[in-house]
């Protein structure tokens, strides 16, 4: 199968172990991936923000970029619910404003292609064990596009049960936002940092030195919570721990050693 790699504007430029991470993971079960050179950011960060107009030839470009493939895999829930969820609504809103169908059309292919990376494994590939290793204890904080959006269910569970070493707990008020929401964490920084603090103290409760996630965007927010309230966890992104391999040394081309975790 020939799936192309969605990295995202936040993943290119932070956090490249993440991309590295999943080509190695799909890599290692049998997946052609293909990273399209063209590719620029979605226009999530546009339309969220209330610049809609501003975000269709972001959208446009993204159908031309991405719309010749089987399959579109991003290690992103907020940017894979921008796909699924949003350039349906912004060719809905073309048509009721007058401007006819062309922008739905331009965009319908590459919605129902465009999966979150354990989406993608679960219900595409049909697996939950990816062969990782991971010696951590680990709690998963499902991100709110993901949870709400996308509907990722225990996909997520599923596939960090399986990690062999890898000891899951679970954690407290698991269902409520960090508090990043993109430019709400600029606009609200207030009321953003004592939801990040809350999502942080519970995440220390739960005796775990690896919290992880599917979306760097939360973790960035949740890992400079951590780092203020010195508390010793550490973000992941669960890309990162299913690329893992017994023997491995490095992060995001086979994972952290026991004895230091590292985002």
């Amino acid at each position: 199968m020939r799936v192309a790699l969605f990295l995202t504007c936040v993943n290119d430029t932070l956090y490249p172990d993440t991309g590295r991470a999943v080509v190695k993971l799909l890599t290692r079960l049998g997946v052609e991936v293909d990273f399209p050179m063209a590719q620029t950011c979605c226009g999530q960060a546009h339309y969220n923000t209330g610049y809609r107009h501003e975000a269709e030839p972001l959208a446009r470009h993204f159908s031309d970029v991405f719309g010749e493939y089987e399959a579109i895999v991003t290690p992103s829930g907020s940017c894979g619910a921008m796909v699924r969820e949003l350039y349906p609504r912004m060719g809905e809103r073309a048509r009721a404003e007058g401007r006819g169908d062309t922008l739905a059309a331009t965009l319908a292919p590459v919605v129902p292609k465009t999966y979150e990376l354990t989406e993608f494994l679960v219900d595409v590939l049909g697996v939950t064990d990816v062969g990782a290793y991971y010696p951590h204890k680990v709690t998963y904080h499902p991100t709110c596009h993901g949870l709400r959006s996308l509907g990722l269910g225990d996909r997520p569970l599923k596939l960090l049960r399986a990690v062999k070493g890898l000891e899951l707990v679970e954690l407290p008020g698991a269902d409520e936002c960090c508090g990043f929401g993109g430019t709400f964490a600029v606009k609200n920084a207030d009321v953003s940092a004592a939801m990040g603090a809350d999502k942080v103290r519970n995440a220390e409760s739960t005796g775990a030195g690896v919290l992880c996630a599917a979306d760097n965007s939360c973790l960035m927010h949740i890992g400079g919570t951590m780092a203020r309230l010195h508390t010793e966890m550490r973000p992941v992104h669960i890309a990162e721990i299913l690329a893992a391999t017994e023997g491995a040394t490095e992060v995001g081309t086979g994972a952290a050693t026991e004895e230091e975790p590292r985002a």
